[in-house]
């Protein structure tokens, strides 16, 4: 397993690079790092920044199918995302500028204590499926206690995001002062970037996001012909907007949430299949399939934890939750207020192509190929491209 380098060499320090070059750190914020690989000097010296994140693209799988591509061609280097390296997480990182310690969001399941419940985070819906953040009366602002990274940028900025999330509670939570532009399908992603910046009349901030390749993962396995295909359109795509913008002064960067590892059918567990482990539960499993939080029911532990060994140790890694924190896995620093609560008594770690999941009441069954959330290089290493145009 490799750990997060926050100390340099994360999507976190990158963040901090942006807003160190066109903004300015919150007095209360957590000091990470600028990133080793992109200081905010060299962000500096361009009119306009665009950050567009590629959902699922891993570095390691970047370089295996398209070392000559435009992309290998401006790789800077890797970088590693958090943990669990998740859209969830990562995603708030890059909308914070903050590390999984202090935005506190771990993982597409989280037990949200506060509401008394298991919530999937980012549609904020409960577990078993329901309405979402404002139809409940929940004002995610105020749940979230997010500061918008937009707020630390000094610039005007733009988020340009799918249609189908542009303004979802999530989002809405996270635009600060930034405009909201929404697009339809990659060539509308790359159509609405090419607008922003076409239309901006002084230094300008955009962030945008493609969630395409990591959609494809899941459904026909990142390593999949159709992933592949999905990879050329992105660099095709990539290079028509290298003409387009051509002599605007601008520093467009690529990077990524997290990358992807295929499983098979038979490197699935289902908790359902392992009834004495399942017992210990009082909630059901949290976090992600690969980093999976498990809360234990009084007078469980040593029973847990021999259950885990004996079943589950081939293929997953036990830790108790307070010793991730201790290594620095979400971060470092002072944590959110309520992170202890948000990551379980217990996480089970994955080693290597395997997933631990819980089907409830209703739940469809585990179907994804394309997987993350674990710490193999492959989920963990993202790529840094940038384009000076």
């Amino acid at each position: 397993m490799q750990y997060p380098d926050y100390q340099g060499g994360s999507i976190v320090n990158l963040m901090q690079s942006l807003i160190r070059a066109r903004g300015q750190q919150s007095p209360d914020a957590e000091p990470y790092p600028e990133a080793t690989l992109l200081p905010a000097t060299e962000i500096a010296k361009a009119r306009h920044v665009v950050l567009l994140v590629i959902d699922g693209l891993g570095d390691e799988w970047l370089q295996r199918h398209a070392p000559h591509g435009p992309l290998a061609r401006h790789r800077l280097g890797a970088l590693t995302s958090v943990f669990p390296p998740t859209t969830a997480s990562a995603i708030t990182t890059y909308l914070t500028g903050d590390a999984p310690q202090q935005h506190g969001m771990t993982g597409w399941h989280m037990w949200l204590e506060e509401l008394g419940s298991v919530l999937a985070v980012l549609p904020g819906t409960p577990r078993h499926g329901g309405s979402g953040y404002k139809q409940a009366g929940i004002d995610p602002r105020q749940l979230y206690g997010h500061r918008s990274l937009f707020a630390a940028l000094y610039t005007p900025s733009v988020m340009v995001s799918p249609r189908k999330i542009a303004r979802s509670d999530y989002n809405l939570a996270h635009l600060g002062p930034a405009n909201l532009q929404s697009y339809e399908g990659l060539d509308g992603l790359f159509s609405a970037l090419a607008k922003a910046l076409k239309r901006a009349r002084v230094p300008t901030t955009v962030y945008a996001y493609w969630p395409g390749l990591d959609a494809i993962g899941h459904e026909h396995g990142i390593e999949s012909p159709e992933a592949l295909a999905h990879l050329d359109a992105i660099e095709h795509a990539l290079s028509e907007l290298q003409q387009r913008l051509a002599g605007t002064d601008s520093l467009l960067l690529l990077c990524a949430d997290h990358g992807q590892r295929d499983v098979k059918p038979s490197q699935i567990h289902e908790l359902d299949g392992l009834p004495e482990l399942a017992d210990c539960l009082h909630i059901p499993l949290c976090g992600e399939p690969r980093a999976v939080y498990c809360y234990i029911r009084p007078d469980c532990a040593e029973r847990f934890e021999r259950l885990c060994i004996d079943q589950l140790g081939a293929d997953f890694e036990l830790f108790r939750s307070e010793t991730l924190i201790e290594r620095g896995l979400f971060g470092h620093g002072q944590p959110h207020p309520r992170l202890r609560a948000r990551i379980g008594d217990y996480c089970l770690i994955a080693r290597d192509q395997t997933v631990l999941h819980q089907q409830l009441f209703g739940d469809q069954p585990f179907k994804q190929i394309g997987v993350h959330g674990g710490l193999s290089p492959a989920e963990l290493m993202v790529p840094l491209c940038d384009f000076e145009l």
